[in-house]
């Protein structure tokens, strides 16, 4: 029986999501492969997984300025060294559990675990295929750490397949512009009448998904005046405002529908499992640049709203998303409710982020990617 190990961070959503994607399509679809999904940071030190995720929570939502200056930093010079030099540290930790389970193939959803695994592999430690798998719409150096040991990269766009064969002389057999990895939910089609009802909603009417940001967010200022205006100047637009992990914003967004005399027309959520329902349903999301949630959003052809991109990349995946013209950035210095408005007129240009999305989108990553690798791992 083939050992497939998947590795992930619990650095933002995304990487967990993309992970559990392809865990979960291998595990359906080939009962004779072993697949296990592992988080590589907290088994090499638990600690240190609590006290950098935190410190990663803090600094995007109460310091972003000096995030983005840690995030550009760690493509380029001494810091990118040191990241790098800790991860060799800590890649002798997971040298126990890769020789212990013996894969045939390692698939890091992060990029710390690439890193370890081509470093291991560089010293001839461990010998499998590696895999990894991008989950943002840019090209961030942290991921091609050794690239002459890894097998199989897999990218969101043709841009970056582009850079890395250009910029930095990665083999274009290597590459593969397959998009980022999400659930098989989203290739389903769905009743909206069923779903409407489910969420105390009214089929005829126009809806707009917004997420607030959830644990990763900017903090609530932002996103409560954005849901603010949107009840405001749409009242006959249905609103469903996700909150996420986040307790004092779900609480911020229900006192809002509470002082607006808006529950009829407002859903606040907290975590939901069906994204790709609400997905469905709505006209047009309004949401953070996270590679995971802008995917799922081209994939259900959703023109696309951005605020709160946290520095870094999300703004870059920010700025590929508007160039691609399926999104619009409504900045911190900009007027929220002029920038709305605006767009609610202009029907061409809503018709044109639709379409933009449309080409964008790739449903199937999760089974190419899957595909591609289980067909090389048989030959």
């Amino acid at each position: 029986m083939k050992k497939i190990i998947v590795f992930y961070g619990t650095y933002g959503g995304g990487h967990i999501a993309a992970a559990k994607s392809i865990s979960n399509h291998i595990f359906n679809n080939n009962p004779e492969i072993d697949i296990e999904a592992i988080d590589c940071i907290e088994y090499v030190n638990k600690y240190l997984n609590r006290i950098t995720t935190d410190a990663y929570k803090g600094a995007t939502k109460k310091t972003p300025s000096v995030w983005k200056y840690v995030y550009e930093k760690s493509n380029q010079g001494a810091l990118a060294k040191i990241t790098t030099a800790s991860n060799k540290l800590m890649a002798s930790k997971l040298k126990k559990l890769i020789l212990d389970k013996k894969p045939d193939l390692i698939i890091s959803t992060h990029p710390f675990s690439s890193q370890m695994c081509a470093y291991l592999k560089k010293k001839k430690i461990i010998n499998c295929e590696l895999a990894t798998v991008m989950t943002d719409f840019h090209v961030h150096n942290q991921w091609l750490y050794l690239p002459e040991y890894v097998n199989y990269f897999f990218v969101a766009n043709n841009l970056m397949k582009d850079q890395m064969i250009n910029n930095d002389n990665i083999p274009e057999e290597k590459i593969y512009v397959t998009g980022i990895p999400i659930s098989d939910k989203f290739k389903k089609n769905y009743d909206r009448q069923d779903i409407c009802e489910e969420f105390w909603l009214e089929p005829e009417k126009k809806i707009v998904l917004f997420f607030g940001g959830g644990e990763f967010g900017l903090g609530r200022e932002m996103s409560y005046m954005t849901l603010k205006t949107l009840i405001r100047l749409f009242k006959d637009i249905q609103i469903i405002a996700i909150s996420g992990k986040n307790k004092k914003m779900y609480n911020s967004f229900n006192d809002l529908v509470m002082k607006t005399n808006s529950a009829d027309r407002v859903k606040v959520l907290e975590y939901t499992d069906k994204v790709a329902e609400l997905m469905s349903i709505a006209n047009i999301v309004v949401t953070k640049a996270g590679g995971l949630t802008i995917a799922e959003s081209l994939a259900s052809s959703l023109p696309i709203i951005i605020i709160n991109p946290i520095p870094g990349q999300e703004e870059e995946n920010a700025e590929f998303l508007v160039t691609s013209g399926c999104a619009i950035w409504i900045k911190n210095n900009d007027n929220i409710a002029r920038a709305l408005k605006t767009l609610s007129r202009d029907q061409e240009k809503l018709s044109q982020m639709r379409e933009a999305s449309t080409k964008l989108a790739k449903p199937d990553a999760t089974e190419d990617i899957c595909n591609i690798l289980i067909n090389n791992l048989d030959n």
